[in-house]
């Protein structure tokens, strides 16, 4: 008999409703100047429609939680956002500037919103996204816009801001659609 992965699941079906945002919002993380990126569904440079779910997500008006503080120890999500895309045989693939690819397997620190993909109170597999998950059925912005975390030791789950230090790697063509994971992490303050 064979068993079934819950959690490459849940991992699928995070991405597949990467459709999320809010008309009422604001971009968790601004891009850098010079490389914003046109709402999803509008006509970008080239005349190109950019897929839903792309983007930094929304940090709606109405969400009772406190966007992201900005910290000077943290890799911020406006340098993981900042991600071109291109086709590739019916697939969406990342395509990661110098910044993103100078990063691949150094340990670095990222703040977010913690997404747990397993059950119970203590994680050490979660998503951890630039701005909070307040709607159960939608996700807060494309794949740049969350890091897939896998910690050594549990983690408690928080709906308040969560900081973690791992070792980051860039994910070229990960089979659940991801463009980020940190590994071996541990919580910071």
């Amino acid at each position: 008999m064979r068993c079934f992965d819950f959690t490459a699941l849940r991992i699928s079906l995070l991405v597949l409703m990467l459709a999320a945002g809010s008309a009422h919002a604001q971009l968790s993380s601004p891009l850098p100047a010079g490389s914003a990126k046109p709402a999803a569904g509008k006509a970008a440079p080239g005349g190109l429609e950019l897929p839903v779910g792309q983007g930094a997500g929304v940090h709606g008006a109405n969400s009772p939680f406190a966007p992201l503080a900005p910290r000077t120890d943290v890799v911020p999500w406006s340098v993981l956002t900042d991600v071109k895309t291109k086709n590739e045989k019916n697939r969406i693939l990342p395509v990661f500037g110098e910044t993103q690819l100078g990063m691949n397997g150094k340990t670095q620190r990222i703040q977010g919103f913690m997404m747990p993909l397993e059950p119970g109170k203590k994680q050490r597999h979660f998503l951890l996204s630039s701005v909070p998950l307040t709607c159960s059925f939608c996700l807060p912005g494309g794949p740049e816009s969350m890091v897939e975390v896998k910690t050594k030791t549990p983690v408690e789950y928080s709906m308040e801001v969560v900081v973690v230090e791992g070792r980051l790697q860039v994910l070229h063509d990960d089979p659940y659609g991801l463009y980020y994971r940190i590994t071996d992490a541990v919580t910071v303050k």
